[in-house]
C-alpha cells in the first residue's frame, strides 16, 4: 500500500520547513557572579608542601590508598546495596524514559483500525450514506484502515523539549554520582571513627587496669595508717570514671556500625565489625587546579545540565508565538465481504494539513515566555552557588589538613610530656613527697592527651576523605557526555 504522490510531497516540504528552532542556543555562562574570573589556585594550598601525591586517588576506587581490605569490601557493598543509591539510580532511569517519550514526539503517529459490523434496517430508513431502504436484509461491513497524525517541528518546541530533557537525564546522571560519592565517603568517614573508638577503648581499658592498681595501693595504705581515706575516694572515682568513658564508647561504637550496615544496605544485625589493630596513616591527596574542580565535581555537572535544560524551555515557550502545524491522513479499504475487503476497488484515503495559531491569550505566552527565563537565571545562580560551596569545601579541607598536621605533631608532644608528667607523679607520691590528688590530676591529663592524639589521627583521616569528596573523586564530567540506557552502577540495585 501507497500513500498518494501528494501526502509524501507535503510531508518532504514540512521536513524541510521543520528546520529552525526558535530560542537562545545555549552557550556556558562564566562560573563565578559578575563575570569575574576562575581563581587559578586554591589560596589555602599556598605554603603546604604536600606529600608526594599518588595516583590512586584519581581512581573510582579512590578509599584504596588507605589499605584497609574490610574498607574496600563495605565500599563495594555501597554500589550494589545502598537503597538511596538504587532511588537515584531509579530515577535516572525515568529521566531516561521521558527523553525517550520526547524523542518519539518527533515522528509521526501511526494507528492500525479494523472493524466489521452486521446491521438491518427498516424499509424506508434511510442510512447513513443516503440510500432508502428497500429491504429488511442485513447489511455487513468491513473496514482496515492506517491513521497517520504527524506534529511538524516547525519552531523546535519538540526539539528544544528533547534538549531539555537530554540535559536533565544528564543531570540527574550527575545526582547520582554525587550521592554514590556522597555515601562512599560517609562510610569512610564513619568507619575510621569506629576504628578510633577501639583504639580509645583500648586505650582506656589499660588505663583502667593501673588505676584499680592505684586505688590497691591507696587501699592498703589507708589500711596501715599512712594514707587518707580521701585518696582511696579519689583512687575509686578515679577508676569508676574510667569505666564509664570506656562503656560510653561502646554506644558510640555500636552506632556507627549500625550506621556502616544501613550504607551497606543491610540491617544492623546482619553485620558485625570485629575489633583490630589500628595504625592511621593518612595518604597524599592531588589538589587540583579550580578550573579543574569544574570538570570534576558532579553537582556542579549535574548544575550546569540544569542550566541548559532551563535554557532549552525558553525556546519552548518561545515557539508557542508560531502557528502549529500537523499533518493527518487515512488509508484503508471497506467492504460488505471479508473475502473482498482488501482490493483496488475497496480501497479509500484522505489526508490534509491544519494550522493552529494563537490569536489573542491576554499576555499568557509573554508571560510563560519571561517565566522560563527566570528560571534560567535561578539555575545560573543554582550553578554559580555550587561552583562557590565546591571551592570553599576544598579550601576548607586543605586548610583542616595543614592545622591538623601540625596539631597532631603538637598533640604527639604533648602526649610524651603529659606521660613523662605522669611517672614522675607516681615517683614522688610513692616517696611521700606529693599528695594522690597530684597523681590522679597527672594521669588525667595523660589519658587526655592520649585521647586527644587518637582523636586528632582520625580528623585527619576524615578531613583527607572529605577532600577527596570536594574534589569529586575519581569521577569526570565527561561521563555525561552521553546519557546511557544502562545502569550507571554495578549490581542489580533491587532490593
Amino acid at each position: 500500500m501507497r500513500l498518494p504522490a501528494s501526502l509524501a510531497g507535503l510531508t518532504a516540504v514540512s521536513l524541510v520547513l521543520a528546520g529552525c528552532a526558535v530560542g537562545p542556543d545555549y552557550k556556558r555562562p562564566a562560573a563565578m557572579p559578575n563575570n569575574a574570573p576562575t581563581p587559578m589556585a586554591f589560596k589555602e594550598a599556598e605554603g603546604w608542601k604536600q606529600a608526594e601525591p599518588s595516583d590512586a586517588v584519581s581512581r573510582q576506587d579512590w578509599w584504596k590508598v588507605f589499605n584497609d581490605p574490610l574498607l574496600d569490601a563495605l565500599e563495594a557493598k555501597v554500589l550494589v546495596s545502598n537503597q538511596n543509591l538504587a532511588q537515584s539510580e531509579a530515577a535516572y532511569r525515568q529521566a531516561i524514559a521521558l527523553l525517550d517519550q520526547q524523542r518519539a514526539s518527533l515522528f509521526p503517529t501511526i494507528n492500525g483500525t479494523g472493524s466489521g459490523t452486521n446491521s438491518k434496517s427498516p424499509s424506508g430508513f434511510t442510512t447513513s450514506s443516503g440510500a432508502i431502504g428497500t429491504s429488511g436484509k442485513p447489511i455487513q461491513t468491513y473496514t482496515a484502515r492506517l491513521g497517520l497524525s504527524w506534529d511538524v517541528d516547525l519552531w523546535g518546541r519538540i526539539r528544544r523539549n528533547i534538549e531539555a530533557a537530554k540535559s536533565t537525564a544528564q543531570a540527574t546522571a550527575g545526582d547520582l554520582a554525587n550521592a554514590t560519592l556522597s555515601a562512599q565517603t560517609l562510610l569512610a568517614a564513619n568507619y575510621f571513627q569506629l576504628r578510633e573508638a577501639d583504639e580509645e577503648k583500648r586505650l582506656i581499658d589499660e588505663t583502667v587496669k593501673g588505676y584499680a592498681e592505684n586505688l590497691r595501693i591507696a587501699q592498703n595504705r589507708y589500711n596501715v595508717g599512712v594514707g587518707a581515706r580521701s585518696d582511696v575516694l579519689s583512687a575509686q572515682t578515679q577508676l569508676e570514671a574510667a569505666q564509664g568513658q570506656a562503656v560510653d564508647l561502646l554506644r558510640t561504637r555500636a552506632q556507627l556500625e549500625h550506621a556502616i550496615a544501613v550504607l551497606t544496605g543491610q540491617p544492623p544485625s546482619a553485620l558485625t565489625i570485629q575489633v583490630a589493630d589500628w595504625k592511621p596513616a593518612v595518604p597524599a591527596v592531588p589538589v587540583t587546579l579550580p578550573t579543574a574542580l569544574l570538570e570534576r565535581r558532579p553537582d556542579i555537572a549535574a548544575a550546569e545540565r540544569r542550566m541548559q535544560a532551563a535554557n532549552a524551555q525558553i525556546g519552548v515557550q518561545t515557539a508557542a508565538y508560531f502557528p502549529d502545524l500537523s499533518i493527518s491522513g487515512q488509508y484503508g479499504f471497506q467492504s460488505s465481504t471479508l473475502q473482498k475487503l482488501i482490493s483496488a476497488t475497496a480501497n479509500s484515503w484522505s489526508y490534509g494539513a491544519a494550522i493552529t495559531q494563537t490569536i489573542f491569550d491576554a499576555g499568557a505566552i509573554s508571560a510563560k515566555v519571561r517565566q522560563a527565563r527566570a528560571s534560567y537565571d535561578s539555575s545560573v545562580a543554582s550553578y554559580r552557588q555550587t561552583v562557590l560551596t565546591a571551592f570553599q569545601g576544598v579550601e576548607d579541607n586543605i586548610a583542616a589538613m595543614r592545622v591538623l598536621e601540625a596539631e597532631y605533631n603538637i598533640d604527639l608532644n604533648s602526649s610524651r610530656d603529659a606521660d613523662e608528667a605522669e611517672k614522675i607523679a607516681n615517683n614522688q607520691y610513692q616517696a611521700g613527697q606529693v599528695d594522690f590528688t597530684t597523681v590522679v590530676v597527672a594521669q588525667n591529663t595523660a589519658l587526655s592527651a592520649r585521647r586527644t592524639v587518637l582523636q586528632t589521627a582520625r580528623q585527619r583521616l576524615v578531613a583527607t576523605v572529605d577532600l577527596v569528596q570536594a574534589l569529586g573523586g575519581g569521577w569526570n564530567a565527561t561521563q555525561l557526555a552521553e546519557v546511557k540506557e544502562q545502569p550507571l552502577l554495578p549490581g542489580a540495585l533491587i532490593p
